[in-house]
């Protein structure tokens, strides 16, 4: 089975399978796909993290996020009178780490290699590929920001517009390069033309980044961190992603008594804030690169901790200020699972949309701003620096119940992702939903001081989260995405793919 957020990467990640591939061969080939299709969401200029599971053995997981510039230099930037770095800055552009991790993905847990899974991206790239209502949807709100960048209005424009539904959209730059990592492989984007194309589009906005700097890029084999929620375990991978928050959140809403609730009430919606509230804090705090950070995803994930946190959240009414106490001195989604029982949960993204806007003239490439996600501040875990890894949102997921993985599952939507690991995972354990009805659920999370809410809570709720002291502001765009697949005791897969994106779920 193989759950996506577009129909065309579903369908790529299983005839994969069904071609002899693993779930591994799969995915890599659906997020190619999607580095096409969705080009507002992932791409080849951006991270991905994946963990993969096989039956009796540790859970194995891969960090494919890159690194500053070596001459990144915040002295220099804070010189230039910044505080922070701005989403289109050109130094918000870190290395690219995908494609290397997919190489190592499939070296480490396929039987094909890259030439043989960007086939399917390589064909819809030159061919052409229908735009999908909710990337038509999305693509407006960027095209002045994508027609300052020569080469993101040239790839990601036609006329000078977005294009519409259904519209046939060719990406022949982006093509090539594909074909170029397929026949010579990673070095095939980190090292030679394509390389040059980014380094010399980089340079030329002021960018420290060098060819050594590309050329020299690795990913991390990483040992995936768990907590137990009520007896299921959740994994994630440790910084410098976000999946610790997760755990943070499930640790606090584990002090209290869910189950007994309406899933869909205002006293479950205000909980579920306030956790992420506190989570949050936290995570701002001290979740960096891990060589920076000052405190342990240990102390981060202490039940005792939890306890103190919980005790910090009123069940009646917002909390206007909420500060979290140290912790103790004791921290776009796919996935897949074959005939084997190999499960792979893959999230692969340009962060905001389209990356930085910054895109290669002649390669078509798009590239991330990470760097984004840098402070400045150099007490700071988390500040810009030489070679370091920003702190990441993007996070893979899994459950295991009885040492053996049930669930693989993703949710999208930048930071809101930890605070939707913890909802889906809630929605399984204390309410009984199965995988599509834990992720169609209606979502709430916060921004600053207001409390965000999909209309779908109902007017009865929003009102009475209106009188908990909740500044609630009802979007008119759904809040993430998500993938999940359950690997069921009857020994069926069953599949959840959100309707807040185009893609499905699918299954043989």
């Amino acid at each position: 089975m193989a759950a996506t957020s577009h129909p065309l990467a579903t369908a790529a990640a299983v005839e994969m399978m069904k071609a002899g591939g693993t779930a591994a061969d799969a995915a890599i080939a659906a997020v190619g796909v999607m580095a096409v299709v969705e080009p507002h969401m992932t791409g080849i200029g951006g991270d991905c993290f994946a963990l993969v599971s096989k039956p009796g053995k540790p859970i194995w997981g891969y960090n494919g996020s890159g690194r500053a510039a070596k001459a990144a230099d915040p002295d220099a930037l804070r010189a230039q009178g910044l505080t922070g770095i701005a989403p289109t800055n050109v130094h918000a552009v870190t290395v690219p780490g995908a494609v290397e991790a997919w190489e190592q993905i499939l070296k480490a847990h396929g039987r094909f290699d890259l030439g043989r899974v960007l086939q399917p991206a390589i064909k819809y790239a030159k061919e052409g590929w229908p735009v999908t209502p909710r990337v038509a949807f999305d693509w407006p709100a960027d095209v002045e920001a994508l027609s300052k960048d020569a080469g993101a209005s040239r790839h990601y424009l036609v006329n000078g517009k977005a294009p519409k539904a259904g519209d046939r959209m060719v990406s022949a730059a982006l093509g090539a390069t594909l074909e170029t990592i397929a026949k010579e492989g990673a070095k095939g984007f980190y090292q030679g033309r394509v390389a040059e194309d980014i380094v010399a589009t980089l340079r030329a906005k002021g960018s420290a980044m060098t060819l050594e700097d590309l050329a020299s890029h690795f990913g991390t084999v990483e040992t995936p961190i768990r907590s137990a929620y009520k007896g299921t375990e959740v994994v994630e991978l440790p910084p410098n992603g976000q999946g610790v928050t997760a755990l943070i959140i499930l640790n606090i809403l584990e002090q209290f008594d869910l189950k007994s609730m309406d899933p869909f009430s205002a006293e479950r919606l205000h909980l579920g804030v306030e956790a992420a509230r506190l989570a949050y804090a936290l995570r701002d705090l001290h979740v960096a690169d891990p060589a920076a950070m000052k405190v342990t995803v240990d102390q981060l994930t202490d039940k005792a901790f939890a306890r103190k946190l919980a005790a910090m959240i009123d069940p009646t009414k917002r909390t206007p200020r909420i500060v979290p106490p140290p912790p103790g001195t004791n921290t776009i989604y796919c996935t897949i699972v074959d005939r084997d029982r190999t499960a792979v949960s893959f999230i692969n993204s340009i962060f905001h949309h389209f990356g930085s806007k910054i895109c290669t003239p002649d390669t078509g490439i798009l590239l991330q701003n990470r760097g984004s996600s840098f402070n400045l501040d150099a007490s700071h875990p988390n500040c810009y620096g030489p070679s370091k890894r920003p702190m990441h949102t993007i996070i893979p997921a899994m459950m295991v119940e009885n040492g053996e993985v049930t669930a693989s599952f993703g949710v999208m939507g930048g930071s809101y992702q930890s605070s939707g690991h913890a909802h889906v995972v809630s929605n399984m354990i204390d309410f009984g939903m199965d995988p599509q009805a834990a992720i169609d659920c209606p979502r709430g999370f916060f921004e600053g001081e207001k409390t965000t809410v999909e209309p779908t809570w109902g007017e009865a709720v929003i009102a009475k989260m209106r009188a908990m002291g909740h500044d609630v502001d009802v979007t008119t765009k759904p809040i993430g995405g998500g993938q999940m697949i359950k690997i069921d005791r009857s020994g069926f897969l069953i599949g959840g793919s959100d309707p807040r994106k185009d893609g499905l779920a699918l299954g043989y």
